[in-house]
């Protein structure tokens, strides 16, 4: 299947509405919890907002607008054409400010399913687009161009509809495979991090809430960032959270403004008896001197520390570093140390991806010979973690 198209209507008859929005506008996210901490604030300190009208007119957008008192808004044709943001050469310097200052409001027009069956099943239309975080080798900002903040997608009840309908289109899984056993997977943050979005809006918890009631189907995604609040997000074992792992080395080199690996781990257990099903992502392996030790150590930390129904349920996914050119020249207006590790001409090739972007990866036999000898590693310190695919 190529994907699903969504249709104009919002729901499907005799399905129970998810939505109860009546006018007035609904009430702003609270301020209060984590949302309202001095961590949260230090992430997304929000000054400046470019936003679609139709984004602005809608629910969510004014719902968004709500928390954000006495913030600049500038309206844009277009959440994918903004002069000041995108191609504009000189916001480099400004990278990790336009981060954190900076919101970007769209609608989401085409609503496709994208079928992937390596860590998902199906890649499902996202709320997002950008990150408040900045890790040095993320794929997203090389499609927009020297600004990545978070684009929040106000149009939620039709995200939602959409996948509803395809979820049940699908019907039951009829064989197991890497990506479950049981039950269709659909990745919601391809292009963002529900963690970090949920600081902002409700966005991942309308998702969460709408995969706890579809028993066919669960919701996935990956990220760097905890937050708490997702705690009470009561996901009945529907949303499998995936949180990405390096050596800490490597992260405090590269994974700019997430939280710390020790944190991430540390978070598993809380997230498990939350509700949710929690895997790892091994991702990026960066090959750079030592790294075997490094992952040997960060390895043996997981055995040490996550407690044995973390274990149980466990899986992982290992993804082999990706970088790309036009990436790499950002990169050394803000951060050129990262490119020290990121930048490898030579061990790497040119490699054209799934979606048609031409990128550099590790050589063939290089990054062969590398998996073989991370499984090694995970063989010899987490014989528990089932990997479900490697590249």
């Amino acid at each position: 299947m190529d994907g699903v198209r969504a249709e104009p209507s919002d729901d499907e008859p005799g399905q129970g509405a998810l939505f109860d929005w009546a006018e007035p506008v609904p009430a702003a996210p609270s301020r209060g919890g984590f949302r309202g901490s001095a961590v949260a604030r230090r992430m997304l300190d929000v000054r400046e907002v470019y936003a679609e009208p139709a984004a602005l007119a809608s629910p969510r957008g004014r719902q968004i607008m709500a928390g954000l008192p006495g913030v600049r808004v500038t309206e844009v044709p277009s959440h994918w054409r903004i002069p000041s943001l995108h191609g504009n050469d000189g916001n480099v310097a400004r990278w990790t400010r336009i981060k954190t200052e900076t919101l970007v409001l769209g609608v989401k027009r085409t609503l496709e399913t994208r079928p992937n069956g390596r860590s998902a099943d199906w890649i499902a239309p996202g709320p997002s687009n950008g990150c408040a975080m900045a890790c040095a080798y993320c794929y997203v900002p090389r499609r927009k161009g020297y600004a990545n903040p978070i684009t929040l997608f106000t149009n939620i009840e039709a995200i939602v509809a959409h996948v509803r309908r395809h979820v049940r289109a699908q019907g039951p899984k009829s064989e197991p495979n890497q990506c479950d056993p049981e039950a269709w997977v659909y990745d919601i943050g391809e292009n963002g991090d529900c963690s970090v979005d949920a600081l902002v809006c409700d966005n991942t918890a309308d998702l969460v809430a709408t995969f706890r009631a579809l028993p066919t189907a669960k919701a996935s995604f990956a990220t760097k960032f905890v937050n708490p609040d997702l705690l009470e997000l009561d996901p009945r074992g529907r949303t499998r959270i995936r949180f990405s792992l390096m050596p800490p080395d490597d992260s405090r080199l590269l994974d700019i403004r997430t939280s710390p690996v020790a944190e991430r781990i540390a978070a598993a257990a809380d997230f498990l008896d939350a509700g949710y099903e929690v895997h790892f992502n091994l991702s990026p392996v960066v090959l750079r001197p030592d790294w075997q030790r490094d992952w040997a150590a960060l390895l043996t930390h997981l055995d040490d520390v996550l407690p044995p129904r973390v274990k149980r349920q466990a899986a992982a996914e290992v993804i082999m570093l990706t970088h790309n050119q036009a990436l790499h020249e950002v990169n050394l207006g803000w951060h050129p140390k990262a490119e020290d590790v990121l930048w490898q001409p030579q061990v790497q090739e040119a490699k054209r991806s799934r979606n048609g972007a031409l990128n550099v990866r590790y050589a063939v036999e290089i990054k062969q010979r590398a998996l073989a000898e991370l499984r090694t590693l995970l063989t010899a310190h987490t014989p528990w973690l089932r990997i479900r695919y490697a590249f």
